[in-house]
């Protein structure tokens, strides 16, 4: 069974409470077992992992390949926007990612439109809400089913 990473940056533990208005009335932990039962309805492994500390996320992808994850979901949050180190790690673990964030932030402040991933990413998801994670798991278990089978003549 395939696992899969997902990973939410600063501020994504006061989901639910920190500005429902723009993130909704989803909580972390409910966002999180919703994914886990969706994960495993779809014979597909998650661990799902939240810090506000750049380093644990960065020390998070740097185990996710030698761990035996097959591919990374990440709400950076902030960092989306700030972290060379982020990307750095991502691309240092050759691991498939999407990046996923709940709110636009093309129709935000003009500092929330350049994003450090998203040229490196496998595919981004912006403003469908918590709506946006499941999305991103239906589209990185579609990519791990085609490199997981043999091409015509193989």
């Amino acid at each position: 069974m395939d696992a899969v990473l997902i990973l939410n940056g600063p501020n994504l533990n006061r989901l639910g409470t920190r500005e429902p208005e723009l993130y909704g009335t989803t909580t972390l932990p409910e966002l999180e077992e919703s994914l886990r039962g969706w994960a495993k309805r779809n014979h597909l492994r998650v661990e799902c992992f939240q810090s506000n500390a750049e380093h644990e996320l960065v020390e998070r992808i740097q185990l996710a390949e030698e761990q035996g994850y097959k591919g990374i979901i990440i709400n950076p949050g902030g960092l989306t926007h700030t972290s060379v180190v982020l990307r750095d790690a991502l691309l240092g673990v050759r691991l498939p990612f999407i990046e996923v964030h709940i709110s636009n932030p093309l129709s935000r402040e003009s500092f929330r439109r350049d994003s450090f991933l998203a040229d490196v990413a496998t595919g981004v998801i912006l403003g469908l809400g918590v709506q946006g994670y499941e999305l991103a798991l239906i589209a990185m278990q579609a990519r791990l089913t085609r490199t997981a089978s043999p091409s015509p003549g193989d």
